[in-house]
């Protein structure tokens, strides 16, 4: 394969690799490395070059390219860096005692292989399991709970459910208490957990869970709506690069983290100005509460143990999103190390978000109202049961917002026939006939690579306190804002009742009135953790310790929980980092905010869960001289057809 070849369709040094640069970076790693014929690739993604080479590049210029891979051959892992312009292989080391993230094709062999094991099956048969064609299997990583005769093997951990038929919502009846441990270099079974049934006289919940539009009875006064927009969307795309009224981003994507936004800017008269290097969801863990040894092993990192871009939903245009859409498809590596596109695995749309300012002056009289228009690109993830919804919204005033939308089914299990839901409540909810979802939490940590005019940042914590004395009537208050020195003061979390936020700001450039240039991260609403300290859950997802964390920028920093989460039970990522304490002042400074969701189910999330919203705000503080939205121009304010009241029947 050429060089021309590899990177014929690169238009940006942080443009995703292509299929063909897939390919080649499989290609000459299998050539020029010493490993043998039975490699798997876990992962092959672009070597993003550093800041200094994306601030120069102009379109035109020359683009190297180099490639990472993590590989596997004979139970050991590899990381290895390939350049795609030599097509040379750079570098090739072994990583001892570390597992990479789960694949589609070891998750689907292992439910075959579940399905297939006479000792798991006999088990299944005493819960009233007799078609084992409709068994339903997930196999969730075994990390922290594997057997001790088997630790230190490729293991995942097996649940599984029953359909009643192959349309039927399978995840309405659980076959409780049963495990299968996989070993997946193997391929086999090597260990059964039989907790027992419940309920040997019900072992299995009575009703079904139906929900699709073709099996259950959908109401006839829900109007169609559509978004129009006749003069077309205003956005425009070349290859990767959005623009969008002031903002313009590079478009990414790893299998990993899912979408990824590079160098985006905001313009601000004739100067456009880097406000990100890097933004993504870079981790996640969902820990379950209820202390049945059938739920409380729940522990999932669903980025890092399975790669969440590697279960994007390919998106559907007037379901997933609405109006006029720009679809971008996406290109991942096959544990064989050959390119696969998923399409249309981003969705990029306008939305109308209400009003975003207005006045009414009241002495002439006139009134001036903008509409809170912005640009919306996301994907969704099925992770299982559950399904994520990563919104990024960008608004014309300059902020941003990052927002989770969380739905799809909860997870379960069985209960005896004669449990109420008076019995448990607080530890799990009875949504069923004989089906509880226990309490459990999901935790989402965002990486910001800030870089704010090109410039060193600092980092400030704000809050309101009071500064009344006899002369204002003791009314007086302030936003007081603190340096935050080093990583050790700036792990913190959110305080509501005073307002806090915190704000990243240039260490060299100031607006006209004197102010540093900078961005403030705004939270919403978010939860902390209730496990104890010392639980095996706080263990492994430290960064679920705080809300809010920063450190100053290291290449080898990407992961909030550590590069490999899947079946490690140490503290790794960002604890561990912060140890040194390092020095925050007058840095190129990286932001990660972990947003969490409390989810307490009830009869309700039953049996699809409406969407639970978490997300933070990002918004310019200092950055700019004025609003700049007040160049937008007014919406047009009329409809073409007439609503006809009921007296006029």
């Amino acid at each position: 394969m050429s060089k021309q070849q590899t990177t014929a369709a690169v238009d940006h040094p942080l443009d995703p690799l292509t299929a063909d640069e897939i390919e080649a970076a499989v290609e000459i790693f299998e050539s020029a490395s010493d490993l043998g014929e039975e490699i798997q690739y876990h992962n092959v993604v672009l070597e993003e070059p550093p800041k200094a080479v994306v601030r120069s590049f102009e379109p035109g210029d020359d683009i190297d390219r180099t490639a990472t891979l993590v590989a596997r051959e004979d139970g050991e892992t590899y990381e290895g860096t390939v350049s795609l312009t030599e097509e040379t292989l750079l570098d090739c080391e072994h990583v001892p005692d570390v597992e990479p993230a789960v694949m589609p094709e070891e998750i689907e062999a292992a439910r075959e292989t579940v399905k297939n094991d006479p000792e798991w099956q006999e088990a299944a048969a005493k819960r009233g399991v007799e078609n084992f064609d409709l068994v339903m299997v997930d196999p969730w990583s075994a990390s922290g709970f594997e057997p001790e005769e088997h630790e230190g093997k490729r293991l995942c951990r097996a649940l599984s459910w029953i359909r009643t038929s192959e349309d039927d919502n399978g995840r309405a009846r659980p076959i409780e208490g049963l495990f299968a441990f996989v070993d997946l270099d193997e391929m086999e079974v090597v260990d059964i957990e039989d907790n027992g049934v419940p309920d040997p006289d019900n072992p299995l919940p009575p009703e079904d869970a139906d929900y699709r539009a073709d099996r259950v009875e959908t109401r006839d006064d829900f109007e169609h709506l559509d978004v129009i927009q006749p003069d077309g969307p205003s956005w425009e795309v070349e290859g990767n690069k959005v623009e969008w009224l002031d903002w313009e981003m590079q478009i990414g994507w790893t299998a990993r983290e899912g979408l990824v936004f590079h160098d985006v800017k905001f313009d601000d008269g004739d100067e456009s100005r880097r406000v990100l290097h890097r933004a993504s969801a870079c981790e996640m863990a969902v820990p379950y509460g209820d202390p049945d040894p059938n739920h409380s092993w729940k522990n999932a990192f669903d980025i890092g143990e399975y790669h969440v871009g590697r279960m994007a939903n390919r998106l559907t245009e007037g379901c997933d999103c609405l109006g006029v859409m720009k679809y971008f498809d996406v290109e991942m590596n096959t544990i064989e190390g050959e390119s696969e596109t998923l399409e249309s695995a981003i969705c990029m749309h306008e939305e109308d978000d209400g009003i975003l300012w207005k006045h009414t002056e009241e002495r002439k009289p006139h009134t001036e109202v903008r509409r809170r228009r912005r640009l919306v690109i996301s994907f969704i993830a099925t992770v299982y049961n559950y399904d994520y919804g990563f919104y990024w919204y960008f608004y014309p005033d300059g902020s941003i917002e990052a927002e989770v939308r969380l739905t799809g089914v909860d997870s379960n299990g069985v209960v005896p026939a004669d449990e109420t839901a008076e019995d448990t409540y607080g530890q799990y909810a009875l949504v069923a006939p004989q089906v509880k979802a226990p309490i459990h939490q999901h935790f989402f940590n965002f990486r910001l690579d800030f870089d704010i005019d090109e410039s060193p940042m600092r980092a400030y914590e704000v809050h309101n306190e009071p500064t009344g004395s006899e002369r204002n009537r003791k009314n007086a208050f302030r936003a007081k804002e603190t340096l935050l020195e080093r990583e050790n003061e700036a792990r913190q979390d959110i305080d509501p009742l005073r307002g806090r936020y915190w704000r990243i700001a240039s260490s060299e450039t100031e607006n006209s009135y004197g102010r540093s240039c900078g961005y403030k991260l705004e939270p919403h609403s978010n939860v902390s953790a209730p496990m104890k300290p010392t639980s095996s859950y706080m263990e492994r997802s430290g960064f679920i310790q705080n809300n809010f964390w920063v450190t100053p920028y290291d290449d080898d920093e990407r992961f909030a929980a550590g590069d490999y989460p899947n079946l490690n039970d140490d503290t790794t990522g960002l604890p561990e980092w912060t140890e040194q304490d390092r020095s925050l002042v007058d840095e190129d400074l990286v932001v990660w905010y972990t947003q969490g969701v409390n989810h307490v189910p009830s009869a309700e999330d039953w049996p699809i869960l409406p969407v639970e919203i978490a997300s933070f705000h990002l918004k310019p503080e200092g950055f700019l001289d004025s609003n700049p939205s007040i160049s937008l121009p007014p919406e047009p304010c009329h409809t073409d057809y007439e609503i006809t009241s009921p007296s006029d029947d």
